[in-house]
């Protein structure tokens, strides 16, 4: 194929397109020598008038927009607005930086606890980020850096691309977006995915490239070809249109070609994400982070504003499920009121569970929330806690959901003593949920925020597979149903392993669903077993996924 070569990151808007490399400028940084401020109190105003233009400007973006991208830009705004971020500002003032290295420092501190945190929350570290940015920008009377003038119909490549740029970005002449971070929920994912855009993050090599460089992208496969040849274009186009043509008669229920139902589930982090999944060939919600609600809050939010915001997550699902997480929180997280003190390592602290054990209030308050919500809106609620470890866990919060007068009470299952034992820990429990990108993390001892470690973190890993398998097991044991919420059940092959292992249930982005439906449909329940044996019996991740492409369908493969 000549001097053509392939770059690999993760697919998140499918499709493909090709085009001239553009490259976005880096964000402005502080002035390394930037004197400490001689007026602090002028200084502080400056802060804050720089935060109110950008809350201002990313409004009026919002104002230009619809559905997802407005929601998006106008919770940046709120960062921008937000208080806590205000007050770092202050105190690193008053420490002796100057304003722009107060906004830097006070940004840095919020990313430190978001990234932590893991989740919907790591995914806003890059909002958060790009606030910053424009704010130092509008201090130091510079532009805000950004997508260039386009001309041309061409491909964007950054190492980041904040949800201000992504929103506003005009499908006719960005016709695909590559990152070299970013993460398959993040905002860019999402918007991208809503305006049309194909799209590729974690593409390490997005950044070797000379603008002008002509590339092709193909959103779905993770790919992005560089000096394609004609032949190459062509295929991909060919391609982009089969798997168009085949998901145009894709929709409803998830089932095997043979009828096993296999209940495909969003995964959602706020009211937004709610009203844009309810609308979705989808069954309901497998995740809900309710972690939002508390975000940056001071104080615990009461009874009656957390039942305000679960009644309009639950109301648009009407009779669908919807299932929640309680509070995943700890040490390491931005919670004021439930700081339980410093930690070595919070990861393996008391985060999740533990936190709600220490702080039982806390969760009782959520509870009651729910109960409220659920009996307004009628709807098919089940709770499910984070972290849990054991058995006596696991039965003192279905003890704590059933007292609230919540039906269904579950677990998730992302630490591996959870998964070994869960023929007993599942007894008392009504479902569980499997996570699997903590569950990988943990199990590989790998953190999952640390890119190098991609991949003891690919969730081909047969040791993984082997914690899934085992937490199925216990499910078959005790009559449970065991889906999977984490990053794998959004593969079409991987999710024929889920299945094949025992998986009930898959959890999701929404715009992953129609090529899980599509590989399910393609398949019977044997043969998603047969791809489960052959995977479990190889030795390395690679191995796993080639056993699994040997066995699936040929015109399945071909859309890939």
């Amino acid at each position: 194929m000549g001097d053509e070569r392939v770059l690999t990151g993760i697919g998140v808007s499918g499709g493909t397109a090709h085009g001239p490399v553009v490259v976005v400028a880096p964000p402005v940084r502080a002035p390394q020598d930037e004197p400490a401020a001689a007026d602090p109190a002028a200084a502080l105003e400056q802060i804050r008038a720089a935060l109110d233009e950008v809350a201002a400007d990313l409004d009026a973006r919002a104002g230009r927009v619809e559905g997802d991208a407005a929601e998006v830009l106008a919770s940046t705004a709120l960062i921008a607005r937000d208080p806590s971020l205000r007050s770092a500002a202050q105190a690193h003032l008053d420490a002796g930086s100057g304003p722009a290295a107060a906004i830097e420092a006070a940004v840095e501190q919020f990313a430190e606890q978001f990234a932590a945190l893991g989740g919907y929350f790591a995914e806003r570290v890059a909002d958060l980020r790009d606030v910053g940015a424009r704010a130092v920008a509008v201090v130091l009377g510079v532009p805000a850096p950004g997508v260039p003038e386009l001309t041309v119909p061409s491909v964007v490549f950054a190492t980041d691309l904040a949800p201000a740029e992504t929103a506003v970005l005009d499908p006719s002449l960005v016709v695909a977006i590559v990152t070299a971070e970013r993460g398959r929920t993040s905002h860019t994912a999402i918007l991208a995915a809503q305006r049309g855009i194909p799209a590729v993050v974690r593409c390490e090599e997005a950044l070797d490239l000379v603008p002008g460089t002509a590339v092709a992208v193909d959103g779905d496969a993770g790919e992005v070809v560089v000096e394609p040849t004609p032949e190459r274009v062509g295929d991909l186009a060919a391609r982009g249109e089969r798997r168009r043509a085949a998901l145009a008669g894709s929709s409803g229920p998830g089932r095997t070609s043979d009828g096993h139902a296999v209940a495909l589930l969003a995964n959602i982090g706020d009211v937004a994400d709610a009203e844009s999944a309810a609308t979705q060939d989808v069954e309901g919600v497998g995740l809900f982070r309710t972690e939002f609600v508390v975000l940056s809050a001071s104080t615990a939010p009461t009874v009656d504003a957390q039942a305000e915001v679960y009644r309009r997550v639950l109301a648009p699902f009407g009779s669908r499920r919807v299932v929640v997480r309680t509070l995943d929180a700890g040490a390491d997280k931005p919670l004021a009121f439930a700081d339980l003190g410093p930690e070595d390592n919070p990861a393996l602290g008391r985060r999740g569970l533990r936190l709600s054990m220490a702080r039982p209030d806390l969760l009782d308050a959520q509870l009651e929330a729910l109960a409220v919500a659920a009996r307004d809106t009628g709807a098919d609620l089940r709770v499910m806690a984070p972290m849990v470890a054991t058995v006596d866990e696991a039965r003192w919060f279905a003890a704590r959901v059933r007292e609230h007068g919540l039906p269904s009470a579950g677990a998730m299952i992302e630490v591996p003593a959870a998964a070994l034992r869960s023929r007993h820990l599942l007894a008392d429990l009504d479902f569980a949920s499997i996570g699997t990108n903590d569950l990988s993390q943990y199990a590989l001892a790998a953190d999952r925020m640390q890119g190098e470690l991609a991949d003891l973190l690919d969730p081909w890993q047969p040791a993984l597979l082997d914690l899934v398998a085992a937490a199925c097991d216990g499910g078959a044991q005790t009559h449970t149903p065991v889906g999977v919420c984490g990053e794998a059940a959004g593969d079409p092959l991987l999710a024929l392993v889920l299945v094949g292992l025992g998986v009930t249930s898959l959890s999701m982005a929404p715009n992953r669903v129609p090529m899980v439906r599509l590989a399910l449909a393609r398949h019977t329940l044997e043969q998603c077993r047969a791809m489960s044996r052959a995977a479990l019996g190889t030795p390395t991740a690679t191995e796993a996924r080639a056993a699994v492409v040997a066995l699936a369908d040929s015109g399945l493969i071909e859309l890939l």
